[in-house]
């Protein structure tokens, strides 16, 4: 892969080995200027850092090698996994995320994305169902990579996963009110994806939260937090890819 160096000092000294990067983590950076980004990516004082960034023009730059543990993930969890920093390569992408008139990714950027997820999946031999967004692992904390994030067209192209269903039987599910019982078969579903357990206390309290990931992951569409029947047979349909 063609990259700029551009060395951060924010990794763990101790190298680990290839065997042990099981993922891929997208970030964005949610910040006004992609200048300040970098910096910040970059300043020993953030003790923040990827391996990647791809800038908007499709640059991307290496921050951290990949065989050293950069700071990225922070408090995560997936299937059985806990601070995946350890056992990730992390890529962040300049946008400013939610916070400040969160933009489309440029097309430089998507194709450099792809380039460079297939580069790794392959080198490492990286499972799509192991590539994921960080509000995938750290649900309760972050948004990014986002609504805007082209998970489906990557999934097409074997980076991450995505549901086979029809936009038509999906319409016709949305909005419609679900059961007590739809409501846990549905947090059961995403146990099985590899969402955490530990976010759900008693009652169903952080379901909201865990909901609103998961429509910014799979139901891109229209994400409110908010349960449906569409949600729950996207999560039926993404058991089976998960397995």
């Amino acid at each position: 892969m063609k990259t700029t160096l551009n060395y951060s000092l924010n990794f763990d000294i101790k190298k680990r080995q290839p065997n042990e990067i099981k993922f891929i983590i997208f970030h964005y950076t949610g910040m006004r200027k992609e200048t300040d980004a970098i910096n910040r990516l970059t300043n020993q004082k953030s003790k923040v850092s990827s391996h990647y960034f791809i800038k908007k023009s499709g640059e991307i730059l290496t921050l951290v090698p990949e065989l050293y543990t950069a700071w990225h993930a922070g408090i995560s969890y997936w299937k059985n996994y806990k601070s995946l920093n350890k056992y990730s390569i992390g890529i962040e992408i300049s946008n400013p995320g939610h916070d400040f008139k969160y933009e489309n990714f440029s097309k430089n950027q998507i194709k450099s994305v792809l380039n460079l997820s297939k580069y790794l999946a392959k080198k490492y031999k990286i499972n799509s169902k192991f590539i994921l967004g960080h509000s995938d692992i750290s649900p309760n904390r972050k948004k990014d990579p986002g609504e805007k994030f082209p998970w489906r067209f990557l999934a097409k192209r074997k980076i991450g996963c995505w549901h086979n269903l029809s936009k038509k039987v999906l319409l016709f599910e949305r909005s419609k009110k679900v059961t007590k019982l739809n409501r846990s078969e549905f947090i059961q579903n995403l146990f099985k994806i590899g969402y955490s357990r530990k976010l759900i206390q008693k009652n169903f309290k952080n379901t909201k939260i865990l909901v609103s990931a998961f429509q910014r992951r799979f139901r891109q569409e229209l994400i409110n937090g908010i349960l449906d029947k569409e949600c729950l047979i996207i999560s039926k349909n993404l058991v089976k890819k998960y397995k």
